[in-house]
């Protein structure tokens, strides 16, 4: 760790100062693109967003090196969704994917696949000449239809986990990583590794080794910490003097180990002399979770924001954003800009020299990163269903919430009141001032219904069509 801590220290005296350049000016040369996603990790999980007690020495030194976002957002509250509007650009209220698990009209609930026709962030880039890599989880796919995973979905080259299909078909093996889709493919050993993300981490190395240095690559890390799922840390050592229960000493281990990870990736691009031309982006899927025993409270892992994963309150949604780009973004700057996962395509297109595709709503935030004039949203808008897995029910579990400039109002369930929070007075959500303006309630209704399309996989209200009339009466 101390290593990794000098490392990122010494290229720090090398950092220059921004160039306010915009695109057309970032000279002829395509930038690598290296986006690094955490899986459930919490706002107030690193200690460059407030976190006391877990150490996270690289990420912490990237922010004060790079670009700290005060107020951005993950797609949506939950892993699948959230991912679909990071890889579309298309926001939760019109993406095809809005929940884990999706209706189909034989009363089942499954996983729902991008479509054919929505394109990816790694087809943007792809088409260009962009080398395209994926390592993790991917969780866009139809299990059964090797066509929807990430290597035909605009990836060179891509190394995913994969989880059984719940009504038949393919069969997965757990502890696999296919490769390209290959069912013979390779296995994470548990006993010979510290975390998952570092056995995904040295498969990355092997790619990097043999990539054309004469072509720019874009690198996308989805890592699996600190998700409840990932239980296999074998450094038994780590924060073991702390005297915490097993669970959140594992939690601790696993965000830790995560930034070491991190560390070993950004020292691995300055030696191959790529990491001068990188983009670097680190984010996180959505808020903290509260699962496999694991209290999200006891590390305040949301710092002041009310909720946790599958929340459309902040703590489910507003996530850590830092950005890293020697020469282009300023050292130690802290933007309270108000960006989302869908602006991310936006933003890799500009970057890349190609045009967004007129799928995505998102608004490219390469000014922000460059220091020039940034354009804003009007608003930013989410909707999430969690029936299937976690319910029976047809009528629950439905969620949306929106914010415009520092209002917040969030609704579970088209049937319930709105709650309407001022958030520069009130991060938390803990006064509801509904009552006292109802003319931006109205507002906020109007945008609930109309900042969205019809889906039948994810029916309004999380009703069936041919239910709704009924639950209406």
């Amino acid at each position: 760790m101390k290593h990794t801590i000098l490392f990122l220290l010494t290229i720090s005296l090398f950092f220059g100062s921004c160039k306010n350049q915009r695109n057309e000016e970032l000279g002829s040369q395509k930038p690598n693109i290296l986006f690094l996603l955490a899986d459930d990790l919490g706002y107030g999980e690193l200690g460059s967003y407030g976190q006391k007690i877990i150490n996270t020495p690289v990420l912490d030194s990237l922010a004060a090196n790079g670009m700290r976002f005060t107020d951005f957002y993950a797609g949506n509250a939950v892993c699948s969704p959230s991912r679909a509007v990071l890889m579309t650009g298309k926001h939760s209220g019109v993406n095809t994917i809005r929940g884990n698990s999706g209706y189909f009209n034989d009363d089942r609930w499954m996983r729902v696949a991008l479509k054919k026709d929505e394109i990816t962030i790694g087809e943007i880039l792809q088409e260009i000449g962009y080398q395209t890599a994926f390592f993790g989880k991917w969780h866009l796919d139809d299990p059964n239809d090797l066509s929807t995973w990430a290597c035909n979905r605009g990836f060179d080259y891509a190394i995913q986990e994969q989880w059984a299909s719940r009504y038949g078909g393919l069969k997965f093996t757990i502890g696999m990583e296919y490769v390209n889709a290959m069912v013979d493919s390779v296995y994470y050993d548990k006993e010979k590794w510290n975390c998952h993300d570092e056995f995904r981490t040295n498969i990355t190395f092997d790619y990097l080794d043999k990539i054309d240095k004469d072509k720019p690559f874009f690198l996308f890390m989805s890592y699996r910490a600190p998700h409840a799922h990932e239980r296999y840390i074998s450094n038994k050592d780590l924060y073991a003097e702390n005297g915490w229960p097993e669970k959140e000493r594992m939690h601790a281990a696993k965000i830790t180990l995560l930034d070491k990870q991190i560390g070993r990736m950004l020292k691995k691009l300055d030696e191959m002399g790529e990491l001068n031309n990188t983009l670097v982006l680190f984010t996180s899927d959505n808020g903290p979770h509260n699962e496999g025993g694991h209290n999200h409270d006891f590390f305040n892992s949301n710092g002041d924001l009310q909720g946790y994963k599958r929340d459309l309150y902040e703590g489910g949604i507003r996530v850590p954003l830092i950005a890293y780009w020697k020469g282009k973004i300023k050292p130690g700057t802290v933007t309270n800009h108000i960006g989302g996962f869908q602006d991310i395509m936006a933003t890799l297109a500009e970057v890349a020299g190609v045009e967004t595709p007129h799928q995505s709503n998102g608004i490219s935030i390469l000014p922000v990163l460059t220091g020039k004039s940034q354009p804003m949203h009007d608003y930013l808008n989410w909707e999430i269903q969690l029936d299937g897995y976690r319910s029976a029910s047809q009528k629950g579990y439905f969620r949306q919430s929106s914010r415009l400039n520092n209002w917040k109002a969030i609704r579970y369930g088209i049937n319930s009141e709105t709650e309407l929070y001022n958030l520069n007075e009130d991060i938390s959500e803990s006064n509801n001032i509904a009552s006292e303006h109802p003319e931006m309630v109205n507002k906020f209704n109007r945008l609930f219904e109309e900042s969205r399309t019809e889906n039948d996989h994810f029916p309004y209200g999380g009703i069936k069509k041919e239910e709704k009339s009924a639950f209406d009466k």
